[in-house]
C-alpha cells in the first residue's frame, strides 16, 4: 500500500505548498534540460571567477517546464537572495521602483510571467538592467524633474510562456541568454516521477512509474500532479500503488491512455462532429466550444498538435486520422 510517514521530513513539508516540497535543490537533482544546465554552469562559474552578479537570463516555454525552478536553483548556486514578483504583480512604475532600490548587492530579481508588464513599466527596466540605474520622474508639467539613482549590481531572470509578447529591446537586455525550456521526454518524466515518490515516501512499482509518465504530457508539473492523485487513490481504497491503480485512477481524472483530458477529447469531437473533421476557423471552434480562443490555442493545440491528433492548416484546424481511431470514431463522425 502506498504510505507515507507522519514522522517523516517530507510529511512536515507536505502540511505547505507539494509543487515547492517536490523542487529540484540542486542541479544533480535537475532532471532534463542538459543543454541548458550547460550553458547556464559556464555563465555561473566565469561570473563566480569575475566576483560579478550573473548576466541577465530569460527562460520561456510552456507551462510547467521548469523555469521557475531553474531560476530558484541559480540563486542557490550562486548563494544571492532571490526576490520574485510577477509581471501582472507590477501595476505602476513605483511599484517597479521600490523592488529595485530594495535589492542588496548581488540579489536575483525573478519576474514571472514578464510578457504580461505595462509597457511604461518596461521602460523603466532599461537602463536599470543595461546601466545599473533608475531614472524617477518627480513632478509634473513644467515643474517635473528627473532623478538618477544608481542600484547595485543584481541579476535579472525573467521567465515567459509567450515569449513572441515580449518587445526586441526588452529581450536583447538578457545578455546572459535566452533559452527555451524543451519538452521532456517519457524517459526523463519517469526519473522525474522515481524522484518525487521518494521524497513524498510513496511506494511505486516500474510500471505504474512507466504509464505515469506516458500520460504525463511530457511535462513534469502534470507528472507530480498525477502522481499525488494515484498516491491518494491507493491511500483510500488501501491498495498498492501498481498499475492498475494507476490506470483506475486516471480514469477517474478523465486522463486516458494518451494523457489527453475530457477537454481535448471534447475539441476533437467538436472538429469531427460538427465540422465533419475540418478545416474549421479558430473563430467557429471557439464559439462552439463555449471557449476563449486563447486558451484552445496556447493550453490545449499545442499537445494536440505535437501528437498528430490535430493540424493547423491555413484554412484553419483539421483532425488527423490517428484522432479517429484514438476516438473510436469513424470518417463520418459517428461512434464506431
Amino acid at each position: 500500500m502506498s504510505r507515507t510517514s507522519k514522522n517523516t521530513p517530507a510529511s512536515d513539508k507536505e502540511s505547505g505548498f507539494l509543487d515547492q516540497t517536490l523542487r529540484p535543490g540542486s542541479w544533480a537533482e535537475y532532471i532534463g534540460q542538459k543543454n541548458i544546465k550547460d550553458n547556464l554552469h559556464i555563465l555561473l562559474s566565469a561570473a563566480k571567477e569575475r566576483s560579478h552578479p550573473p548576466e541577465h537570463i530569460l527562460f520561456y516555454g510552456p507551462p510547467g517546464l521548469g523555469k521557475t525552478t531553474l531560476a530558484h536553483l541559480i540563486a542557490h548556486e550562486t548563494g544571492a537572495q532571490i526576490k520574485v514578483t510577477s509581471g501582472p504583480a507590477i501595476l505602476k512604475v513605483g511599484d517597479l521602483a521600490s523592488i529595485l532600490t530594495n535589492l542588496s548587492a548581488g540579489d536575483i530579481l525573478f519576474i514571472d510571467e514578464i510578457h504580461r508588464l505595462n509597457k511604461a513599466i518596461e521602460e523603466v527596466l532599461y537602463p536599470a538592467m543595461e546601466s545599473g540605474t533608475l531614472d524617477i520622474i518627480i513632478g509634473k508639467g513644467p515643474s517635473a524633474r528627473t532623478i538618477q539613482l544608481d542600484l547595485p549590481p543584481f541579476t535579472m531572470i525573467a521567465a515567459t510562456t509567450r515569449i513572441a509578447m515580449i518587445s526586441s529591446p526588452l529581450r536583447s537586455r538578457f545578455s546572459g541568454g535566452v533559452f527555451k525550456l524543451e519538452f521532456y521526454t517519457n524517459e526523463e518524466i519517469a526519473d522525474i516521477i522515481r524522484r518525487s515518490a521518494k521524497i513524498l515516501s510513496v511506494e511505486a512499482d516500474a510500471k505504474a512509474i512507466e504509464e505515469i509518465a506516458r500520460r504525463s504530457r511530457f511535462t513534469p508539473r502534470t507528472a507530480n500532479y498525477h502522481l499525488r492523485r494515484c498516491r491518494d487513490y491507493a491511500q483510500i481504497h488501501k491498495k498498492k500503488l501498481d498499475i492498475d491503480t494507476v490506470e483506475k485512477a486516471l480514469a477517474m481524472l478523465g486522463v486516458d491512455q494518451l494523457g489527453l483530458n475530457n477537454a481535448d477529447r471534447e475539441i476533437l469531437r467538436v472538429i469531427m462532429d460538427k465540422f465533419s473533421g475540418g478545416p474549421v476557423g479558430l473563430n467557429t471552434l471557439a464559439a462552439a466550444l463555449s471557449e476563449e480562443q486563447a486558451t484552445i490555442e496556447e493550453v490545449y493545440e499545442p499537445y494536440l498538435i505535437q501528437l498528430g491528433l490535430l493540424e493547423r492548416t491555413p484554412r484553419g484546424r483539421i483532425t488527423t486520422n490517428k484522432a479517429y481511431e484514438h476516438l473510436g470514431v469513424k470518417g463520418s463522425g459517428k461512434l464506431l
